[in-house]
């Protein structure tokens, strides 16, 4: 493999002199930026479009049940974390990471088989709860491994500069998935989407091969990256990723960050669909005013993404981008507490996950540049999965025994875990910035046998 030239010996192309004066990419980084973003556009895209066949497999199981394929998704989810953990100690990385997306393409034409050779409305029944339990478990582990991958090519400097250009990519996705889904639905069904969708995955997986080709690249160059290879299994077992998390205080206040930005995400879930209900007679009304918001989300948060998102956080730090979105909903379930009405609440809907996808998730995915390895792909697959589905399943409950008491009461409960969210914040940049500097480091999260990243 011939190595990159020095960045400094490079002569950037018109559009890499346009990618540093726009985003601040440097044009050693431009061709790994440009096939991180497609790679994240595929990735949310295919997911986008089978997303919605999803959605109608949970009606066909009965909605009157989704808490029954909640929790079968939290068991999946602790099922498949350290079948993940194993397979990623006995296969190189280089191996193993497009097989993963290879993998859910072949998952997904089997259930396309299922679904045209089935006759029997109960094996329908069965194979549509199955379906919605496994999509809702792999949706959570393949964007977890993405931004593993990313964490493992690009240093925690450029991660500030690039993480949001990189996001906008599956912002995109998510805008286009749909629109594939709704344009070609209606011609091709719910089982030409789910093949769509396979393909996708499958373009996924060759982007990955083509990206861990330039990480290598990199790495000889001697450009500023994570120099760690790929050409290697991670050491270890079954379990790593939960031992990781245990024995390490940066980790688990990781997974505390993302059980309560769930939680919040879950209670403006509920007030929201609450609030919707009783302002929409027809399920048609419910669905244009969802995708009203979405459509005002992805559209914010695509333009923050790309112009926005690496400034403020060169300008302001991580820590100030962990915080934003706690101080942004104690702000705004205050506001829902005197005014609990359809606008208030859409509007702060918008606000706080225009916040999330922009600010609060690229900021979060930066804190994994300043772990090992292992960390990166093994302790991250926990946090994103296992401890994800435990605060849907977890604040759906709660959630569900609030909601009689109103929206009011949900905003209270909704300030009570923001205020909370606001310490964790704090102390979680305060580490960060230790590992950073290298005062803590190998003490956060030693791998478990000992090796470095």
């Amino acid at each position: 493999m011939s190595p990159l030239p020095p960045p400094a010996a490079q002569r950037p192309s018109l559009p890499a002199r346009l990618f540093k004066s726009v985003a601040a990419i440097e044009p050693y980084e431009a061709r790994a930026v440009v096939l991180s973003m497609l790679y994240f556009f595929c990735l949310f895209g295919s997911y986008s479009v089978v997303k919605p066949v999803r959605d109608a497999m949970g009606t066909v199981y009965g909605m009157k049940h989704l808490q029954e394929l909640f929790t079968a998704t939290f068991l999946a989810s602790l099922v498949f974390a350290p079948l993940y953990s194993g397979l990623a100690s006995r296969l190189r990385l280089s191996t193993f990471l497009p097989w993963v997306y290879g993998f859910i393409a072949v998952s997904v034409l089997g259930f396309f088989a299922l679904f045209r050779g089935i006759g029997d409305p109960q094996q329908l029944h069965w194979v549509a709860a199955a379906f919605y339990v496994w999509v809702s478990t792999f949706n959570m582990l393949i964007i977890s491994v993405f931004w593993s991958f990313m964490a493992d090519i690009f240093s925690r400097t450029q991660a500030k500069r690039l993480f949001g250009f990189v996001a906008a990519g599956g912002t995109v996705g998510g805008i286009v998935g749909p629109l594939i889904a709704t344009l070609a639905g209606k011609s091709v069904g719910n089982n030409g989407l789910m093949c769509i969708s396979a393909a996708g995955f499958i373009m996924t997986a060759l982007l990955v091969r083509l990206l861990a080709a330039e990480k290598a690249r990199l790495a000889a160059a001697g450009a500023e990256a994570q120099h760690t290879t790929l050409d290697r299994k991670l050491a270890g077992g079954l379990f790593d990723g939960f031992l990781l998390l245990a024995r390490s205080p940066y980790l688990l206040l990781l997974a505390l960050f993302l059980l309560l930005m769930t939680w919040i995400s879950t209670i403006v879930y509920f007030q929201l669909g609450d609030l919707i209900t009783k302002a929409f007679a027809s399920p048609d009304e419910r669905r244009r005013a969802y995708a009203a918001i979405e459509l005002a989300v992805n559209s914010l948060a695509v333009v923050l993404q790309l112009f926005g998102t690496g400034r403020l956080i060169r300008r302001f730090g991580v820590g100030t981008g962990l915080l934003v979105n706690p101080v942004i909903m104690v702000i705004a379930f205050l506001a829902v507490l005197f005014s609990p009405v359809l606008l208030v609440l859409g509007g702060i809907q918008i606000v706080r996950r225009v916040a999330e996808y922009a600010v609060a998730k690229p900021t979060r995915e930066m804190l994994f540049t300043v772990v090992d390895q292992q960390s990166k792909y093994k302790a991250k697959n926990v946090i994103d999965t296992v401890v994800y589905r435990f605060g849907d399943l977890s604040s759906s409950w709660v959630s569900h025994a609030v909601l009689p008491f109103g929206v009011a009461g949900l905003a209270i409960f909704g300030v009570i875990v923001a205020v909370i969210w606001f310490p964790v914040a704090v102390l979680l940049g305060r580490r960060y910035e230790h590992l950073r500097s290298g005062e803590l480091i190998g003490a956060a999260s030693r791998p478990v046998d000992g090796a470095g990243a």
